[in-house]
Order: C-alpha cells, then sequence, then structure tokens
C-alpha cells in the first residue's frame, strides 16, 4: 500500500534528506511526525522561545498543506529537553495563540535527554476536514 505523503511547500528536499515523511493520510486522520524549531536549511533555532514558535510555524505549514488548521488537531505529543525547568514557559508560550480557548487536544509530555540538537519537538494527529465526528 502506498502511503498518502504531505509535503509542506518549500521543505521537501530536507524531509527527503533525512528518509522520513512530514505527514501521512491515513483513515480520515492526518498522522504527523515530530516537528522541531528548524530553519529552512535543517539548523535549529538557537534561542529556546524562537525554537518553538518555529516548530509550531513548520507544524502549520504542513496542517495547511493538508487542508487542516489547529482546531483539528486532536491528540498532541511533546517531547522537552529539561521539562520541569521549561514546560509551563513552553505550553505558556503557544496554548493560547494556536489553540485559543479551549476544549483543548489531549496533550501528552515526555521529557528526554536527546533530540539532535533541539530543545522541543511537537508531533500530533489532526482529523481530516469532511470526516464525520
Amino acid at each position: 500500500m502506498k502511503r498518502d505523503v504531505v509535503f509542506p511547500p518549500g521543505r521537501q528536499a530536507l524531509y527527503e534528506q533525512n528518509r522520513y515523511s512530514p505527514a501521512v493520510r491515513a483513515n480520515g486522520l492526518l498522522f504527523v511526525s515530530g516537528q522541531v524549531g528548524s530553519r529552512e536549511d535543517g539548523t535549529p533555532e538557537t534561542d529556546l522561545d524562537a525554537q518553538v514558535r518555529r516548530a509550531f510555524d513548520n507544524l502549520n505549514a504542513i496542517l495547511e498543506a493538508a487542508g487542516c488548521t489547529f482546531a483539528d488537531v486532536q491528540d498532541v505529543t511533546l517531547f522537552i529537553v529539561n521539562p520541569e525547568a521549561v514546560f509551563q514557559r513552553i505550553w505558556g508560550l503557544v496554548l493560547a495563540e494556536y489553540w485559543g480557548q479551549g476544549p483543548y487536544p489531549a496533550v501528552t509530555a515526555v521529557g528526554v535527554t536527546w533530540l539532535y540538537g533541539f530543545d522541543f519537538e511537537i508531533k500530533v494527529v489532526a482529523k481530516l476536514p469532511g470526516q464525520a465526528d
């Protein structure tokens, strides 16, 4: 079975270089690979806040390419280096901006020791538009 892959504009070479799909459509859902705060060339933003915002911008580009918005996101997994020190800062930075008022998606935050030079990663599952609830 061939995967129905979604590529955001302008970053396909980066995904091909790293050999993974940014998102796959299946059974009415969009499964988005973990997004980090990488610039167009794949290097990380150096400031944590900028890295988080860039990760959300990268995620938004994939959602848009699939015809989705943050309102379609049902499940979120956050991977955070040093979560005890930065979780509230990270979540406070983006929650209202991207999800507004509740109800919010399901969220799991995982503390990790290594993210390939990044401090934050987000992966989501979204409902594709036009799918029944």
